[in-house]
């Protein structure tokens, strides 16, 4: 049990430098880094909790919310090598699922919408981005691989390999192009494009005639 809890600490330590230009070195994210932290906490609380001491475990969890900024419900399942970013904000629902190699940014939400009982929170697949100030809400479900760009809300399924953008959350189709939360395009910006190129049409139209 140990060696399989450090195994797991290893390579989250890996995968916070592999995703992170300012990680210096293993040492450094395990002392300093907030996500990490909130990571180890919520494994701890995880443990309490399907073993039955649900108090303890919530204390654990609410504990790691005040000391990190980052609020992991001790219910939520969440797979291996997740990388959460800077963190502050981050809320992570009871019923929230979340896949390997996944990566969160600070203000990240995966919420309910008020309207759900039971199954009320996302469920990510594997290797999902979610970008700074997103929110994720009901119970939905983002497929593998796919991107949800900063300050999106998420209402519907999100199928693999696909980018969301926007208020309302629209998938932007991207043919192998990499993206980040930085790269990924502007919601607006396609849009005045869309327009660009039907006026252009309709003026093409009027010459014509």
């Amino acid at each position: 049990m140990i060696g399989g809890a450090m195994l797991r600490l290893t390579e989250t330590i890996k995968a916070y430098q592999a995703n992170d230009p300012a990680a210096r070195n293993g040492l450094s994210i395990l002392l300093l880094y907030n996500g990490l932290h909130a990571t180890i906490s919520y494994r701890i609380a995880n443990w309490f909790y399907r073993h039955g001491m649900i108090f303890l475990a919530r204390w654990i969890s609410q504990h790691a919310k005040r000391r990190t900024g980052i609020e992991i419900h001790p219910a939520a399942k969440i797979g291996r090598r997740l990388v959460i970013d800077h963190g502050t904000g981050i809320v992570i629902g009871e019923t929230a699922q979340i896949g390997d190699d996944c990566l969160l940014y600070q203000g990240v939400t995966l919420g309910g919408t008020g309207k759900d009982r039971g199954k009320r929170h996302p469920t990510l697949g594997n290797n999902v981005m979610v970008g700074s100030g997103a929110k994720v809400l009901g119970p939905i479900r983002v497929g593998d691989n796919a991107k949800i760009a900063a300050n999106s809300v998420v209402l519907r399924d999100v199928p693999d390999n696909c980018t969301v953008v926007g208020i309302p959350g629209h998938i932007v189709k991207v043919n192998g192009e990499k993206l980040d939360q930085i790269h990924t395009p502007d919601p607006i910006q396609l849009q005045i494009n869309e327009l660009y190129e039907k006026i252009q049409a309709l003026e093409q139209q009027l010459k014509e005639k």
